[in-house]
């Protein structure tokens, strides 16, 4: 009893004290707002954010970092997810912010809205956010540009992440999935075994990696993500990670 106990407490001190779980009806009704655009309702239907979170356990209160969150779709998502107990960290790198509109737009979406929202805008390897702090991590459809580019990179990308969970938190890695042999580079896909493979070289966890929350069967994987065909309904793949205790 003393050992079970111990472990509950252990739980409790690794998830937060105030954690619970999200209220997918409150999710869906902030998601409906009328202070959020439409552009972002669109991805909605395709994202599935409320289906995708709940199945990751993400839980009001959590700390969270959403990595490489480009214009912060997926941020506004978390901060009314983790509610105004939680805090979201927000990362972009200076040169992605740097790029098109994405500092005018990220500084629209925060300023004056997203009160639990801490903009992290540093490279990975510099986060500055305490080892084993954060709760939950996410990074949605970044993970192929990386790893195509440079696998050293997505091995670095994952020992930065893994450096700021808790023991027992969670990473979630969403993407395009791609074909083995294919040229994924150019499809901005990647093979979800070579995402598995990466993440256990970098010491993480595989929790599970065969979600079909955002699978699309009749995406063959041949074409991009931007093609008409398509209209940005991929098959993607979510894969569940979290660092041993």
């Amino acid at each position: 009893m003393k050992s079970l106990l111990s472990l509950v407490a252990a739980t409790a001190m690794f998830v937060g004290v105030n954690a619970m779980a999200i209220d997918a009806d409150k999710l869906n009704a902030a998601l409906a707002s009328p202070d959020r655009s439409d552009a972002d309702k669109a991805l909605d239907a395709g994202r599935k954010p409320v289906q995708v979170l709940d199945y990751l356990g993400l839980e009001e209160g959590m700390t969270v970092l959403d990595v490489m969150s480009g214009g912060g779709w997926y941020t506004e998502v978390l901060s009314y997810a983790v509610g105004p107990e939680g805090t979201v960290y927000m990362q972009n790198s200076p040169a992605s912010l740097a790029r098109g509109t994405t500092e005018a737009t990220v500084t629209a979406r925060v300023e004056g809205r997203l009160n639990n929202v801490e903009r992290v805008n540093k490279d990975l390897n510099e986060l500055g956010i305490a080892p084993n702090s954060v709760d939950f991590a996410i990074t949605n459809l970044n993970f192929h540009d990386v790893y195509n580019a440079n696998p050293e990179a997505a091995q670095a990308m994952l020992q930065a992440v893994k450096a700021v969970i808790k023991p027992g938190g969670t990473f979630a890695i969403i993407d395009h999935a791609g074909t083995m042999g294919a040229d994924n580079a150019s499809l901005h896909r990647v093979p979800k075994e070579l995402v598995v493979e990466a993440a256990r070289q970098a010491g993480l966890t595989v929790v599970d990696a065969d979600s079909q929350v955002l699978r699309v069967p009749s995406d063959d994987h041949t074409l991009a993500p931007f093609a008409a065909d398509l209209d940005r309904n991929t098959d993607r793949f979510i894969l569940k990670l979290t660092k041993s205790m």
